[in-house]
């Protein structure tokens, strides 16, 4: 184990990890051990979704482990296909099951879909049942901006607990942050590391790959680290979760050794001002 994670507190109480395994476009051959890996290395935190096709193997990770599923926080979201009431209720019974568990720890809408938010704000009063009934410990969404989260906030009962947005150095969300704060809602970032800019929509030049940029691999030179710690430290540093995703036990390990080290005030801002303000993958808006 190289270290532990910090945790973070949900606005309902709930104690959540603030770095985790995400494993969006994970294989179902290669999900299980990443997740027996992930854990064996000291993650708490598993971030999956039923639109990935791998809670399954999540699950079998999860019960590999030899960790006791109380000290494991697993995330899940509903998919857009299952948007509304008891669709989302029927959704959750099936993800509960794929992943073999008795409770979820944090269950997330994954996007807003604006253009029939009518049902989004349905999907989310279905969640409020299964908080209220103790199925889930948390629950929230992915990919709100400020409009879509005030609009949501404005016409249920419960504030997410979470808001799950592309976030990299690259593209920092300042004005999503800003509105979670606010709200009291936690941002978490998927591809910290700004992968989304090399994979997403056929992939773009590596000049858009945050870890490359001169700024991180001079820092991590400074610190005998690798990029994408630095890039993991700078989201810890600012009050963010992360959910680096990785199938490689050395990479999943690697990724999680960012607790000996710490950036100056002037590192983070250095950080922080090679934003694009560019995202890399889809719109809240349009998706």
């Amino acid at each position: 184990m190289t270290g532990k994670s910090p945790m973070i507190t949900l606005n309902n109480g709930v104690q959540m990890p603030a770095l985790g395994l995400g494993v969006f476009q994970a294989s179902v051959d290669e999900t299980a051990d990443a997740v027996v890996s992930a854990l064996q290395s000291g993650y708490r935190l598993i971030d999956t979704a039923a639109a990935y096709g791998n809670e399954r193997e999540v699950g079998e990770g999860v019960a590999a482990s030899g960790v006791d599923r109380s000290e494991v926080f697993v995330t899940t979201k509903l998919w857009l296909d299952d948007y509304g009431y008891d669709s989302a209720l029927r959704a959750f019974d099936t993800s509960l099951a794929k992943l073999g568990l008795e409770y979820l720890d944090l269950y997330l809408l994954h996007w807003p879909v604006p253009s029939t938010f009518e049902r989004t704000v349905a999907s989310y009063r279905a969640a409020e049942k299964l908080l209220a009934d103790g199925r889930v410990r948390a629950i929230g969404v992915c990919n709100h901006n400020p409009d879509h989260l005030h609009d949501l906030i404005d016409r249920t009962e419960v504030v997410p607990a979470v808001n799950q947005v592309e976030l990299h150095p690259y593209f920092i969300q300042q004005a999503v942050r800003e509105a979670n704060t606010e709200y009291g809602v936690v941002t978490q970032s998927w591809s910290p590391l700004g992968g989304v800019n090399v994979y997403w929509d056929g992939g773009r030049k590596a000049a858009d790959n945050p870890l490359a940029h001169p700024v991180i691999t001079e820092i991590a030179a400074r610190y005998g680290k690798m990029p994408a710690q630095v890039i993991l430290r700078w989201h810890l540093q600012h009050g963010l979760s992360a959910i680096p995703k990785s199938v490689k036990a050395h990479r999943i390990a690697e990724n999680f050794d960012v607790f000996d080290f710490r950036l100056t005030a002037d590192e983070v801002a250095a950080i922080d001002a090679i934003d694009t303000g560019e995202r890399g993958g889809p719109d809240p808006d349009r998706h």
